[in-house]
């Protein structure tokens, strides 16, 4: 699996870094992403995933099933 959330989609950027004397030269933006094991209730089952830290924090605050809601991703896609 690529460097990509599985749940919002979340991946690299392109930018670029700029001197002071305005020289530009590319650069790729990364995101933050950590592997993380989530338990299931719906399957009784821990599954792990690659979650940007963003993702992370809004599962810890509105929960596994309505941050899959948000983004419109299923379980059997996660799985």
């Amino acid at each position: 699996m690529a460097h990509k959330c599985s749940i919002s989609g979340k991946s690299r950027q392109t930018g670029h870094r700029v001197s002071h004397a305005n020289n530009k030269s590319k650069h790729v933006f990364k995101a933050n992403i950590q592997s993380k094991r989530i338990f299931i209730p719906e399957e009784n089952r821990m599954v792990r995933l690659k979650l940007s830290t963003q993702t992370i924090r809004t599962i810890d605050k509105i929960g596994l099933k309505a941050t899959l809601k948000k983004y419109n991703v299923t379980l059997a896609e996660l799985a």
